[in-house]
């Protein structure tokens, strides 16, 4: 029997959190504290269930693929726009992670912002974050995606600047608007080649005719450039034929420049570290489930174009690689515990556009759900340790945490060993999975951005490994340096990193009221840290289970068309079973399935683990834990040496390679130093000379032409005499 999906159930997951928001944020004071908490985290709930419910009957339930539109905005002529759910196994996912990250994300807010004066407007915020991410997943056309995507890019804008008081905050957060408008900007462009190639902004359609279009049609090529300039009337021949490129390949890679802005890809990244602004809370809900992985889905969404350029993939490839191994290096120099992290995310969204560029798609989507679990985690346990360190978010100011909190120590430990990649942890079936994904394209591939992009995400194993043990190392091991840090500033502020180590500092002395001065002393004693409430801690250990045990339950199914230990059904082929995404991710050339290919090789996590541990991103890990443990736990005066003798690199890393003043003093200063020239050119020479400049000249004109008007009858007399002599030798002179 053939079960088909509600229209009203679907709705009722998309508005639930939607109404919780307006709840919150129009009446949040009718309502107080605890009505906005009760109805954000209701609705959220009730759209993670009813989420759950939507996988469990496309799974296992025998639903069908669901495809309708719910509501029309428009018709004219041909064209149409439409409200619509495309519900398949891909959405579900992203459904069920989504809504579930962020309930957890709600209740975790309850302890994090419970002093804070505007803590109905952050419930109300974060609910519309959530209605914003699942319109954006659950569209099933380009229009419906890009409200979505504006939406959350809105909202985003709105939760980095919450502190809006702060002026670090304010420019984190126009930041992160200016640099996504830019992403934006290619993103619309890509949607209109859509319209215009297709006539239709639907999936459905636009998929279904991909290829006839894109490759067998008037449309396949567009001439971009005639290969000729125009100079003063003449045209000049600069190549002998036009430029012509495939219209596949400029549809997907403006496509790919709007993931790239969502997504914080090389180099359009600078905004994602400084959003640290933000509460943690959003830290986690931002970097870990939602906005950033838009365009990683969107990408995945639409392999059926992609698939149709090699160009565009190469594209997506080389971003990510770069991405991957590059932004992690700079997590090394970090000593902010949230900044650090957020480098994390950097690199692993790396890992996951290689992934999409070696037409991985699957195993892209993959990392993207094991990621969304330990790096909330990750996100939040941080947020606990500057809870406990009173806003300190200093790494070098904390250390021997372990015993004064547990709960977080032990999930911050499963969460790092889940994003290094450890055997039988989730992190390490999906990011193994992405990296053997690479190394096979490298080796069918005869280009150089393959190998360049094996190499990277390898690389950027070591560097993950060592960041990542150091921030552990730092703040829950050694010697309890909040300690030194209270007796060396008696008041316990820091000016020296209030701009880069504080980033919720305000929080401690505007918004966390009397109790909080009073421990910020007055020489009365160092804090003693201690273990958060369990609004916080409970939220902890629900994200450390499935950063533990997702990966090995869930890679079978999700990438090889196996059950969970690994065995193919009766009828399948090894290399040709792909249940969960049947539909969503097809090739048109058999011989471009690079997770097919890999599938021959897989024989249950177990094994897979086991394979692992002999690969050389085993060893990278291994080395790059050995080496923050001698840096920063056995010998810590080598940290400060290698500083000092690799301090042209430090510095390199610490100016972020120079990408914020390309971004803030060239782009943007460019475009400040550029209105200022505009508007000299505009007061001096069009006001000053052409239009001031003219009347100037018909005044002087007029006035000199005034003092020939006497009024004497003998000078008009003697005029008309001297110009009567003039014209009798002008005609004396042509009539000889």
């Amino acid at each position: 029997m053939e079960i088909t999906l509600s229209k009203s159930l679907l709705i009722a997951v998309v508005l639930a959190p939607l109404v919780g928001s307006i709840i919150a944020g129009l009446f949040g004071r009718q309502v107080g504290r605890i009505g906005a908490q009760t109805v954000t985290i209701l609705g959220v709930a009730v759209s993670c269930v009813l989420s759950s419910y939507v996988f469990y009957q496309l799974l296992w339930g025998g639903a069908q693929p669901f495809n309708q539109n719910v509501y029309t905005f428009f018709e004219v002529g041909q064209y149409s726009a439409h409200v619509g759910f495309m519900i398949d196994k891909l959405t579900a996912m992203m459904m069920v992670v989504v809504t579930f990250v962020s309930f957890l994300v709600h209740v975790y807010t309850i302890g994090y912002m419970q002093d804070d004066p505007g803590y109905q407007r952050f419930f109300s915020y974060i609910s519309l974050f959530t209605f914003s991410m699942l319109t954006l997943v659950m569209s099933n056309n380009f229009l419906q995606l890009f409200f979505g995507w504006e939406a959350v890019g809105l909202v985003s804008y709105l939760l980095i600047g919450f502190w809006f008081k702060r002026p670090t905050a304010i420019f984190a957060n126009m930041k992160a608007f200016l640099v996504n408008r830019v992403g934006d900007f290619g993103f619309i462009l890509g949607i209109a080649g859509v319209l215009w190639v297709f006539g239709s902004l639907d999936y459905a359609t636009v998929f279904a005719n991909a290829s006839d279009m894109l490759v067998n049609s008037q449309y396949s090529h567009i001439q971009v450039w005639s290969g000729a300039i125009s100079l003063f009337g003449s045209s000049i021949q600069i190549t002998e034929a036009p430029v012509i490129w495939a219209t596949a390949t400029i549809i997907c890679i403006c496509l790919f420049i709007g993931a790239m802005g969502k997504s914080a890809q090389v180099p359009l990244h600078v905004w994602l570290p400084d959003s640290m602004e933000g509460p943690t809370p959003i830290s986690a809900l931002i970097h870990a489930a939602t906005m950033v992985t838009a365009g990683i889905f969107m990408v995945t969404r639409m392999s059926p174009l992609f698939e149709l350029s090699q160009t565009a993939l190469n594209f997506v490839l080389f971003i990510g690689a770069t991405t991957a191994f590059f932004t992690g290096l700079i997590g090394i120099v970090q000593n902010d515990i949230k900044r650090v992290v957020a480098y994390s995310t950097l690199s692993q969204l790396g890992y996951m556009t290689v992934a999409l560029g070696v037409s991985a798609y699957s195993a892209a989507v993959f990392h993207l759900m094991t990621h969304a679990f330990f790096k909330a985690l990750l996100f939040l346990g941080a947020g606990s340790v500057i809870i406990a360190m009173h806003h300190e978010q200093d790494m070098r100011k904390m250390g021997g945490l372990r015993k004064y909190m547990p709960i977080t120590f032990i999930t911050m430990w499963i969460g790092t060993l889940a994003l290094v990649g450890t055997p039988f942890f989730s992190g390490f079936y999906s990011k193994d999975t992405i990296i053997e994904a690479a190394q096979h394209h490298a080796h069918v591939s005869s280009s150089w951005v393959a190998t360049y992009g094996y190499w990277a995400v390898l690389g950027g194993v070591i560097v993950t490994s060592f960041y990542s043990f150091r921030l552990l190392f730092l703040t829950f091991h050694g010697k309890e340096r909040f300690r030194d840090a209270h007796d060396d500033h008696g008041h316990a502020h820091d000016d020296h990193h209030a701009a880069d180590a504080h980033a919720d500092a305000h929080h401690a002395d505007a918004h966390h009221g009397d109790a909080h001065h009073d421990d910020h002393g007055h020489g009365h004693g160092p804090h003693e840290p201690h273990e958060t409430p369990w609004v916080v801690t409970l939220p902890l250990i629900l994200l450390a289970i499935p950063s533990i045990f997702i990966g090995f339950f869930s890679i079978g199914p999700m990438l090889y068309g196996t059950d969970w230990a690994g065995h193919h059904a009766e009828h399948g082929i090894p290399g040709q079973v792909h249940s969960f995404f049947t539909g969503v991710v097809d090739f048109y050339d058999p011989a471009r399935n690079t997770i097919g290919a890999l599938a021959e090789e897989f024989h249950g996590p177990v094994a897979f683990a086991l394979h692992g541990m002999m690969a050389p991103a085993f060893f990278l890990t291994v080395a790059g834990f050995l080496l923050a443990a001698l840096f920063y736990l056995w010998k810590p005066e080598l940290a400060t040496k290698s500083r000092k003798t690799f301090a042209p690199l430090v510095s390199v890393l610490e100016n972020k390679y120079g990408f914020d003043k390309l971004w803030i003093g060239g782009f943007a200063g460019g475009g400040i130093k550029l209105g200022k020239v505009s508007r000299a050119i505009d007061t001096n020479i069009v006001d000053g000379v052409v239009v001031n400049g003219s009347a100037r000249l018909i005044d002087l004109a007029a006035n000199l032409l005034r003092r020939t008007q006497s009024g004497f009858l003998y000078h008009y007399a003697f005029a008309m005499i001297i110009g009567l002599i003039a014209l009798l030798g002008v005609l004396m002179h042509y009539l000889r």
